[in-house]
């Protein structure tokens, strides 16, 4: 190609098709402009050819659902669990048309953002009171800020966390303006390493290892200990548990809580017990929409809900009135219907069923003895038995085809096979699943 063959922008940018015209613009033009430049150097180029691969990549980075058949209940990268249909309903009304977001019915003027949602929340853990934000990082964040900002914080080192996207809690502690005390060592923490430093903190902090675990010679100070420090000192204690366990007996499953959850800290317990400020995520084992959650005591909360950060952190109303639901089903004996404890207690039984109809429907394959994951950051280490299908192929092609497809499944790929793992699918999607890998086999013969 010379530099005569190259085309007319908004030639090329017609082609370019799927994507917004003036992106469609930028991308031919940029394109035509990287072509040029290679063949000023001698090199071929093709302008259209670029501009193609740089617009099959941004459409296909645009948000499509996709089937997860990794068993990875609460995948991060795929959005974690998804939530009830009648949340997806109330967050589609929300977003469709007007509403009481801030509008009190009865008296006609301004109300309370998130009442509603913060009143079942009250009344599901037994707090005081509750304040949403936008993740529970900004939750951590808020309670930092407003309570513990010039003081000090008193806090173990074997809890300065970091987990996905470069989420350090030092650097999260700097950034609210607190001031970070460290106590303990990294595997041996006990109360009396706190007491030394309470008198002259703001905030006492304990952060649940949601990501990991310290094993061996270990040792940390209980939240019974920390909450009668607090008492002593008349210094706020805040815990953030992190995956949203609302209680350690899980009530909702038949017989004592699974092996899984042994350990996991419930926010129930630690309001009962009297922690000042409990903080969960809403999209781990709440098993609702992303949001960060802060019950506790009704004054710390109150300092919370007044600070300037706190309309920078803001959950939208969508977002309350599909987390509204999820607390709903709780207080209803539901919790079940909600699909993360759906997915979670699905039996081995039932899932092996499921994947003997995939195999007489035409898959080939083979199902073996395997574990699903919990995921996100939640119950490390902590595995469910599952069965899952050895699907008969090169284990690399299938996944590229499978990721290429309209409606991509993501599946594992495990010392060179390809497995398949219903846990964390819908069973109203195996129709779905079936079709979508007999067109990937077809591609890999």
């Amino acid at each position: 190609m010379t530099l005569r063959d190259l085309p007319p922008v908004d030639v090329l940018a017609k082609q370019l098709t799927g994507i917004p015209r003036l992106v469609a613009t930028e991308i031919a033009r940029s394109s035509i402009d990287e072509a040029r430049q290679a063949i000023l150097e001698g090199r071929d180029a093709d302008a259209a050819t670029i501009a193609a691969v740089h617009a099959s990549r941004l459409r296909r980075a645009r948000f499509r659902p996709l089937i997860n058949a990794t068993g990875v209940l609460l995948h991060t990268n795929l959005g974690r669990a998804p939530v009830h249909d009648e949340a997806v309903a109330v967050t589609a009304d929300a977003m469709r048309s007007y509403g009481n977001l801030e509008f009190d019915l009865d008296t006609g003027g301004r109300g309370g953002r998130g009442s509603y949602a913060q009143e079942l929340l009250v009344a599901l853990t037994g707090a005081e009171a509750a304040f949403i934000v936008n993740n529970n990082a900004a939750a951590l964040l808020m309670t930092l800020a407003a309570i513990g900002k010039t003081g000090g914080v008193v806090v173990s080192r074997g809890e300065l966390i970091e987990i996905g996207g470069s989420y350090r809690l030092p650097e999260l502690m700097e950034a609210s303006g607190a001031r970070m005390v460290e106590v303990g060592t990294t595997n041996r923490t006990r109360i009396a390493d706190y007491a030394a430093k309470a008198a002259d903190a703001n905030l006492l902090l304990k952060v649940h290892p949601s990501n990991y675990r310290v094993v061996g010679f270990t040792e940390s100070a209980t939240s019974d200990q920390l909450v009668e420090l607090s008492q002593r000192v008349n210094v706020p204690y805040a815990y953030d548990v992190g995956s949203g366990l609302i209680d350690e007996s899980s009530p909702w499953i038949s017989g004592p809580p699974p092996g899984w959850l042994l350990g996991e800290p419930g926010v129930r317990q630690e309001v009962s017990r009297g922690t000042g400020l409990t903080m969960f995520s809403g999209d781990k084992l709440f098993g609702g929409p992303q949001a960060g959650i802060i019950v506790g005591s009704a004054d710390l909360i109150n300092r919370i809900r007044k600070h300037p950060l706190a309309r920078a952190v803001r959950v939208p109303g969508p977002t309350l009135a599909a987390l509204s639901v999820i607390a709903e089903m709780y207080l209803d004996g539901r919790t079940l219907e909600i699909p993360f404890w759906s997915m979670a207690t699905n039996t081995y039984n039932a899932l092996e069923s499921r994947l003997e109809a995939l195999i007489n429907a035409g898959i080939g394959g083979t199902i073996i003895r395997s574990e699903s994951l919990l995921g996100a950051g939640s119950v490390p280490g902590m595995s469910v038995p599952s069965p899952v299908l050895h699907v008969a192929g090169p284990a690399d092609q299938l996944w590229t085809e499978l990721l290429a497809l309209e409606h991509p499944l993501v599946g594992r790929r495990e010392a060179g096979r390809f497995l398949v793992d219903l846990r964390s699918v819908d069973p109203a999607d195996d129709g779905l699943v079936v079709s979508t890998l007999r067109t990937a086999i077809a591609l890999c013969q």
